[in-house]
C-alpha cells in the first residue's frame, strides 16, 4: 500500500464499509434481507458522512490539527454532511409528497372519467438524504476507520 494514496484508500474504504451496513441496518428494521441497500443513498450509516470524516480523521493523525490539508479536510467534511442531513433530505421530503400527490391524482381521475390523466410510469426517488443520527453514524465509523488507517500505516512506517 506503500504507492497508493492511504488518504483515497480510507475514504473509499469507510464509504464501502458504510454501504455494506445499511444492508444490515435494514434488516434490523425490516427482518428481511435487502441487498439492494447497498446500492442506494440514504440510510444508516451515511456513507457520505464515512467518507469525509474517515479522509479528514486520517489527515489529522498523519498531519496533526493545524495543517492546511486538514482544514481542507474537514471544511469539506462538514459541508458533505450538512448536505446530506439538510438540502438532500428535504429533496426526499419534496419527492415524497409529489408521489403522494400523484396517487390521489390516479385515485381522484378514476372517479372522474372526463378528466384524463396518465400517471408516470416511475416514482421520483424519495430515499436521497438523511436523518442527523445517520449522519452522525457514518461520522463515527469514519472516525474510527480513519485512526485504524492512520495507525496501520504508523506501524508500517516504524517496521
Amino acid at each position: 500500500m506503500k504507492n497508493m494514496n492511504r488518504g483515497i484508500i480510507t475514504a473509499l474504504a469507510a464509504i464501502g464499509i458504510a454501504q455494506g451496513l445499511k444492508v444490515v441496518t435494514q434488516k434490523q428494521l425490516t427482518g428481511k434481507w435487502d441487498w439492494r441497500h447497498a446500492f442506494t443513498t440514504g440510510g444508516m450509516p451515511s456513507s457520505h458522512s464515512a467518507g469525509v470524516s474517515a479522509l479528514a480523521t486520517y489527515v489529522a493523525a498523519n498531519k496533526g490539527t493545524r495543517h492546511i490539508e486538514t482544514a481542507l479536510a474537514t471544511v469539506f467534511g462538514v459541508i458533505v454532511m450538512y448536505d446530506a442531513q439538510g438540502i438532500r433530505r428535504h429533496t426526499g421530503e419534496i419527492a415524497q409528497l409529489v408521489n403522494d400527490l400523484e396517487d390521489n391524482i390516479v385515485k381522484l381521475s378514476g372517479n372522474f372519467p372526463s378528466f384524463e390523466y396518465v400517471q408516470r410510469e416511475k416514482e421520483l426517488k424519495e430515499l436521497l438524504g438523511h436523518q442527523p443520527v445517520e449522519v452522525l453514524g457514518g461520522a463515527l465509523l469514519g472516525v474510527l476507520l480513519g485512526l485504524i488507517s492512520a495507525n496501520i500505516e504508523k506501524d508500517e512506517n516504524s517496521q
